[in-house]
């Protein structure tokens, strides 16, 4: 059987889910667009073909190769987009807990057998139907959970929003030995540079006590100040609007030294640099157009 493992951001991976571009169907019309982001490539013609984001997805499975990192793929749907593995399931220590998502997205799920398979059955764990909750916004954080939500009475208003006041109640209850810190997020369903999506969209912790954020994605001034504070402002690479839309906090680390980025996140990567990490540079701008990009891909089983 395998042993779960995840309690932070970091430390060093040892096996992954890594999603799959194969098979991902046509080009949705604008109506089927999840986030405002792809809705604004599928009207301007610039949505990403399956080619180039399959090309994308294959270096980065290079890096986890280059890592000895255990790799597991999904099965590969025919016309279904499978490339973002984060929301379909998350892991907090030695639990998998099944995502209650957007119904049609249920079978990415079951395309994960191979995985679940492996996984007691008492440790893959499925929400009450009213726990909205997705992983791009949980973060565990050694003693922490880190969630980000949008408590709105307009929740029901937005597509983008993800993960619900109930959600974080859920996870308190689960981990009564955790500090359970949730922050609202900003949410638009048509400006993609005025929508946090997920937490990882404006905010990621690196090596040991660094963190990439986005101080416009929270919609609470002191719920920022409090991630500044934790981390300390020189510890903190604070990006643009702009860097925010292009996915800058949605790296992925590989272990406290190493992390993966966009090879067009030049600011960063150098920023990265001069902190002493090794940073995997691939290219990842095709699949940043439907609003994720390397965190979002990704579901770590196990961290040593």
């Amino acid at each position: 059987m395998m042993q779960l493992n995840i309690v932070d951001e970091t430390s060093p991976l040892k096996a992954v889910i890594l999603g799959t571009a194969h098979s991902c169907g046509p080009i949705p019309s604008p109506e089927e667009a999840y986030d405002p982001k792809s809705l604004e490539h599928i009207l301007a013609g610039t949505y990403p073909t399956e080619a180039d984001m399959v090309k994308e997805m294959n270096a980065f499975a290079q890096v986890f190769q280059k890592y000895g990192v255990k790799v597991y793929r999904p099965e590969v749907l025919e016309n279904c987009n499978q490339i973002f593995s984060r929301d379909i399931a998350f892991v907090i220590e030695d639990k998998l807990f099944h995502a209650n998502i957007l119904p049609d997205r249920e079978r990415e799920f079951v395309a994960i057998h191979e995985v679940l398979d492996e996984i007691d059955p008492n440790n893959i764990i499925r929400p009450p139907e009213e726990v909205h909750i997705e992983g791009g916004d949980v973060m565990p954080w050694n003693d922490y959970i880190f969630i980000g939500t949008y408590t709105g009475s307009d929740y029901p208003d937005f597509i983008t929003a993800r993960t619900n006041k109930e959600a974080v109640e859920y996870i308190r209850k689960m981990f009564p030995h955790k500090t359970v810190k949730s922050f609202e997020l900003r949410k638009s369903n048509t400006d993609a540079k005025e929508n946090a999506l997920h937490l990882d969209c404006c905010f990621q912790p690196v090596g040991k006590d660094k963190a990439i954020l986005h101080k416009n994605g929270f919609l609470v001034e002191e719920e920022y100040q409090w991630l500044v504070d934790y981390f300390g402002k020189d510890n903190v690479f604070e990006i643009t609007k702009d860097e925010m839309y292009q996915m800058f906090s949605n790296v992925f680390s590989i272990s406290p030294e190493v992390v993966v980025s966009e090879k067009n996140f030049i600011r960063l990567n150098n920023w990265l640099r001069d902190q002493g990490f090794t940073v995997e540079e691939i290219p990842y701008a095709e699949i940043a157009k439907q609003e994720g990009l390397l965190r979002c891909s990704t579901m770590p089983l196990i961290r040593a």
